[in-house]
């Protein structure tokens, strides 16, 4: 590995430890010329996913350009880079496990979504918004009135499941003697 601060090819390596669940591995390395130390990551090098954009245009997919994206809804909204990451990791891997090689940005736009929508309402607002591209106030009315209805949906089919569950209880209660 090349060291960053003399361009030394030969280095030892003092730390390994396992990242990103299992997906890469982070070394620590002491340049045996210099000796500063740097941090190195290897990932698994996946086969190349193209993105085809809303012109028609093709580039390959860039985890870092989703992660910016990202990053920029989610600001001041509490989601740790962490959590962002990871959100980025399990998308990238959707991507990977598709059949095909070209995937639409409308299809990884939709991916994030779907994530967004389980972490913050407010990160979701903001990427759809840059992603669907909104031109007035009616877009931002439409998606939050899209948020408000699956929210209620979920909230009743969750009051349906915890009905049914005490509804087991009572029974069960009932049923056993004494």
């Amino acid at each position: 590995m090349r060291c960053p601060y003399c361009q030394h090819t030969e280095s030892r390596v003092l730390e390994s430890r396992s990242t990103e669940g299992g997906q890469s591995v982070r070394r620590r390395r002491e340049c045996l010329r210099c000796g500063h130390r740097f941090t190195t990551y290897e990932r698994i090098e996946f086969v190349p996913v193209s993105v085809i954009k809303r012109d028609g245009k093709r580039e390959s997919f860039d985890r870092s350009k989703l992660l910016r994206g990202i990053v920029r809804a989610c600001e001041k909204t509490g989601i740790t880079q962490r959590r962002l990451e990871a959100i980025v990791d399990e998308i990238e891997v959707q991507l990977q496990q598709k059949f095909g090689r070209e995937v639409s940005s409308s299809e990884i736009g939709e991916l994030v979504l779907r994530h967004l929508r389980q972490e913050s309402e407010v990160a979701y607002v903001r990427f759809a918004s840059v992603y669907r591209k909104f031109q007035g106030i009616r877009d931002f009315v439409e998606t939050l009135d899209h948020l408000k209805s699956q929210s209620s949906a979920i909230e009743a089919s969750e009051s349906v499941q915890q009905n049914a569950l005490e509804e087991q209880e009572t029974t069960a209660s009932i049923m056993t003697p004494s």
